[in-house]
Order: C-alpha cells, then sequence, then structure tokens
C-alpha cells in the first residue's frame, strides 16, 4: 500500500469514525434538535412538495418548452426595456405568492431560457416576498406601520437588488446579450391567447391549492371554495391539452377518473386527488405528441436538480434552527431572542442574516414574529427578519449555487441580508 495515494480516504475514513464516536446522542438539546430537523422534513414533505413543488416543477417545464427564447429575452433579456423587464418579472412574482423554495423551479426556467439576471432576481425576489395576503397580515396583527414598511420594503427591494444583480455581473450580461440579440422568433404553435390560457391555468393550480388566510373577507371566502377553483383550473387544464396541445382524449378522461374518485371519497385528504391528478397529467404527457414529451422531461430534470438539495436543506436548517413555532435547534431560541432586542446594527444584521438561513412557510413568519415581538424583539429586527426571511432560507441558497452558482448566489444573499439590515436600522429609528 502506498501511503502517499491512501492518504486521503484514510483521512476521511478516520474523520467520519471520529465523528460518530463523538456524537452527543442522549444529549437532549441533540435529539431534540434532530427529532425537530426530522419533522420539519416531513412536515415540510406533507404541506409544500405536493401541492406547490409539484405544480412549480410543471409550470417551470411548461416555460422551457412551450415560450420561446426569443420571447423570453422580448420581455426579460438583458436588451428588454428596463421598465418592462422589471416590471414584468416583479409582476409574475407577485401574482404567484409562493415560498423561497416554490418560485425556484420558475426561476431556474426563465434564467435557462435567457433571462436577463436581474428581471430572473426580480422575479426570484418578489415571489415569496411581495404576498399580499402576507403584507395585509402583518399590518392587521403587528401594525399597519410594520405592514406599510413591508409593503414598500419588498416592492423597492425586488427592482433594487435585481438592477444590483446587473450591475455587478454586467459584464456577463453583456456577452449574454450579445450571443443571443439575433436570435429568430420561431413560427408559434399557438396563438398568444392560447398559450397565456395555458399558463393561466397552471398558475391558478398551483395559487389556489396553496391559498391560506384569514376566515372572515373576501379572503376567507376565496378560501372556503379553492378546491372548487383549483378543479375549475385542471378541468380547463384537461379541455385545453386535449384541444391545442395534442394529448389524447381517451388518455385525459382515464387520467381524470383517479382524482376525481378521490375528490369525492376521500375529501379530507385533498393532497391524495392532487397526487393522483398530477400522476395522471404525467402519464398523459409521456404517451403524448413530441412537444408534450418534452415538457414532462423539462419538468422531471428540474425535480431532479432541485428537490434533493431542498429537502437536504431542509433537514440542516431544522436541526440547526428548529422547526419554527414547536421545536428548538442546536441553536437555543433564547440566544436568537436575546440578541435581536434594540435596534442596533448588530441586532438588525443578526435578526436578517438568522432570517435568510430559516425556512418560513407562507404566512407563518407573522405568528412567529409576533411571538418574538412578544418576547422583547426590537421593532427594527423585526423588519429585517419580514424582509429577508421569506426571500430566503438554507434550502433556497443550496438550489441557487446549483442554478447560477456560488459567486452569484453569495451576492444575491448578501445584497438581500445588508438591504433588509438598512431598512431594518431606518424604521427602527423613526418608529
Amino acid at each position: 500500500m502506498d501511503i502517499r495515494k491512501e492518504w486521503k480516504p484514510l483521512a476521511v475514513i478516520g474523520a467520519v469514525f471520529a465523528a460518530a464516536w463523538l456524537l452527543p446522542v442522549g444529549n437532549f438539546r441533540f435529539d431534540g434538535a434532530v427529532l425537530g430537523g426530522l419533522a420539519l422534513v416531513k412536515w415540510y414533505a406533507h404541506e409544500h412538495v405536493i401541492l406547490c413543488l409539484v405544480p412549480a416543477f410543471f409550470i417551470a417545464g411548461a416555460i422551457s418548452v412551450f415560450i420561446s427564447q426569443a420571447s423570453v429575452m422580448k420581455y426579460l433579456g438583458p436588451t428588454a426595456p428596463k421598465p418592462l423587464a422589471y416590471g414584468v418579472a416583479s409582476i409574475s412574482g407577485t401574482i404567484l405568492a409562493v415560498c423561497s423554495c416554490t418560485v425556484l423551479p420558475m426561476f431556474a426556467g426563465i434564467h435557462r431560457m435567457g433571462a436577463g439576471l436581474g428581471p430572473a432576481i426580480a422575479f426570484l425576489y418578489s415571489g415569496p416576498a411581495i404576498n399580499v395576503l402576507a403584507i395585509v397580515l402583518t399590518a392587521r396583527i403587528l401594525g399597519f406601520e410594520l405592514g406599510m414598511a413591508r409593503a414598500v420594503g419588498a416592492i423597492g427591494f425586488s427592482v433594487l437588488i435585481g438592477l444590483a444583480m446587473h450591475v455587478l455581473f454586467r459584464r456577463e450580461e453583456s456577452e449574454k446579450a450579445a450571443a443571443i440579440r439575433s436570435l429568430p422568433e420561431p413560427k408559434a404553435k399557438r396563438s398568444l391567447g392560447q398559450d397565456s390560457l395555458f399558463f393561466a391555468s397552471l398558475v391558478a393550480i398551483l395559487v389556489f391549492a396553496n391559498w391560506s388566510g384569514a376566515e372572515g373577507g373576501i379572503w376567507g371566502t376565496i378560501r372556503s371554495v379553492k378546491w372548487v377553483l383549483t378543479a375549475a383550473a385542471a378541468v380547463s387544464l384537461v379541455v385545453m391539452l386535449g384541444a391545442w396541445f395534442g394529448a389524447g382524449w381517451i388518455r385525459l378522461l382515464l387520467a381524470a377518473i383517479p382524482p376525481v374518485l378521490l375528490a369525492i371519497f376521500l375529501p379530507g385528504d385533498p393532497a391524495a386527488a392532487f397526487a393522483a391528478g398530477a400522476l395522471g397529467l404525467a402519464v398523459v404527457l409521456y404517451h403524448g405528441p413530441e412537444e408534450a414529451r418534452g415538457w414532462l422531461s423539462a419538468s422531471w430534470d428540474l425535480a431532479k436538480q432541485i428537490l434533493p438539495l431542498l429537502l437536504a436543506g431542509v433537514l440542516v436548517s431544522g436541526f440547526l434552527l428548529g422547526f419554527p413555532g414547536k421545536t428548538e435547534g442546536v441553536i437555543p431560541a433564547a440566544w436568537i431572542t436575546g440578541l435581536v432586542g434594540g435596534n442596533s446594527i448588530w441586532a438588525n444584521l443578526f435578526s436578517a442574516v438568522v432570517a435568510a438561513f430559516m425556512y418560513f412557510a407562507t404566512l407563518t413568519e407573522v405568528p412567529i414574529l409576533q411571538g418574538l415581538i412578544g418576547s422583547g424583539m426590537g421593532k427594527g429586527p423585526a423588519l429585517a427578519l419580514l424582509l429577508a426571511g421569506p426571500a430566503l432560507s438554507l434550502p433556497s441558497m443550496l438550489v441557487l449555487r446549483s442554478i447560477m452558482g456560488t459567486k452569484k448566489t453569495v451576492a444575491y444573499v448578501g445584497l438581500v441580508v445588508v438591504l433588509s439590515t438598512v431598512a431594518g436600522m431606518v424604521f427602527g429609528a423613526l418608529f
């Protein structure tokens, strides 16, 4: 055996053995953190994978196949007019109103299709951050000032961070624009109206299936009929697949039977019917024309790339920081609470950094923050958490690194944290 060649495997084996030997199994905090991480992964799988990520993967795959690169460049590319590109990006993200993980497949889709880095980043930030319902809930529970500051900050940040990323990486953006400036516009197989209705039905399924919020008012009314609206969007999708995309009507009808039966006989478990519908769609696309098979392939490629990283990131996040509102991680919650009082730069920075690594499901940040404020958290750090938390998480960072590289991911995370810190300090000083 040549020790010069074998020292690296020996070092790895030794390090793994030492880690196993020293595992603090039986320690209350360590065991609780492990269980908390596993509980968070289980909750994430139950609440987000089927209803959020699966439709998001289908939407992202459809973007890759049905929207031409030339069209993406026209509205979101490096050479597109800035007001148009950033307006389209921020509005698109706002309509989706998803969490930091669910927006990733769609970001990957438009990024691969040649969207400019700035508009793509504006879309990435605006999806989870500019959530109208979350902003209303913030103003209602935490106060009008904090709700308004969150709205202004989130809208402004989506454009500011996008523009900053464009400036930081303008050389790469110039090269991309030069390479695809002469892209011809391919002949469209369907009209713009048909494609718009198709994507509207996909987005409606994603939005209504995940609708949550207050019981009263218009939000509560939508919530009470959300599955009816989801089913209506699914029916419209089936009709369009048969009429415009060449999917066989018999296969479509057969694929629709299992979700309908599950919805009738298991009304308390809508995820089962939803999963059956997604599986049926996959089967229809697999046996469909070339364009349909390309849609399924693109969606699967994104799922393979993103889903394992998300689940691993959720597990690590739960282990370190706990299951928000339920369990603690290896880092005691008391430490975090004690460091976010007042309005110092360190309190705001710490709040923004911790929020960036934690995973917040849509709307959960409001009750969590309510508890932290009751424990002495300052208003400035509270706003820093609201601006950084929903837009970032450790799982999303891992996925972003695989999509756009380490340098751009670090720059994006840094911009979100710094701007959130500054906004928190200003707000804390004023209020």
